[in-house]
């Protein structure tokens, strides 16, 4: 048997002799492998800083433009927008949205997760399946995203979601959503919608008038307020009906801060 520094002479020269070849290339694969997830990482980190920013910048400053108006544009479809503040805005015209979309708004922080579970629970025997958005989520995706259905647009929408309700106030989150929201092809907001479809402004919607914008919200390409259909005309009364059950424009003034 050999001495133990002929056995580390003997190592050693393993080393060198490998030096050159295959440890080598796997060193340098390694040096690129730690560069590209570093490159990863500092991407993501500014994606997620500068997303944040723009978030939270959007509290104070009242979006010019949103993600569905730009796609809406470049498919040569005509866009009109007026933003106008809450005080411009007739209180019914608030209180039917959260009617016809969110009654538990001012209950959750961005995601109703028993709204979810209810429509997990009852598409299991529906052909079509039927949504559990918020009013936040439905912002978040209005104004960064786009439509449809995938894993990476929900999540996107969930991640939106969650830096607006703790950024922004219960009252900026509806503001925006009035401004925003399609009510008609093209019409966006309810300046607009009530300036096209009833001649006049959005202080001065009344409550049916308010219900009917908010009876198209679900389709406003295909559904018109100033044109009802039944389906609309139904809609327009269920809605005034919850409005009234939530407790009128009281149930505003005792949420809204």
């Amino acid at each position: 048997m050999g001495s133990p520094a002929d056995s580390n002479r003997v190592v050693r020269a393993r080393l060198l002799r490998y030096e050159g070849g295959m440890p080598k290339r796997f060193v340098k694969t390694g040096r690129w492998i730690r560069r590209f997830f570093s490159f990863v990482w500092k991407a993501a980190a500014a994606l997620i800083l500068l997303s944040a920013g723009l978030v939270l910048l959007l509290r104070w400053v009242d979006p010019p433009t949103s993600a569905f108006m730009l796609r809406q544009r470049m498919s040569g479809i005509p866009v009109d927008y007026r933003w106008v503040a809450m005080e411009r805005i007739s209180p019914s015209a608030a209180l039917a949205v959260i009617a016809s979309e969110d009654q538990r708004f001012f209950d959750h922080w961005g995601l109703d997760l028993k709204a979810i579970a209810d429509a997990v629970e009852e598409n299991r025997r529906r052909k079509r399946p039927r949504g559990a958005s918020t009013i936040s989520q439905q912002v978040a995706k209005n104004l960064f995203l786009w439509p449809g259905r995938s894993y990476l647009r929900k999540t996107c929408e969930v991640y939106f979601t969650l830096i607006m309700e703790a950024c922004w106030t219960k009252r900026r989150i509806l503001e925006v959503y009035l401004n925003i929201a399609e009510m008609g092809r093209g019409v966006f907001g309810a300046e607009t919608a009530a300036q096209r479809f009833f001649h006049k402004p959005a202080a001065r919607l009344s409550a049916g008038e308010s219900a009917a914008l908010a009876a198209v919200l679900p389709n406003p390409k295909r559904l018109h307020a100033d044109r009802p259909s039944d389906y609309v005309r139904n809609r327009t009364w269920q809605i005034l009906q919850q409005m009234n059950g939530l407790g009128g424009t009281g149930f505003l003034s005792r949420n809204l801060r």
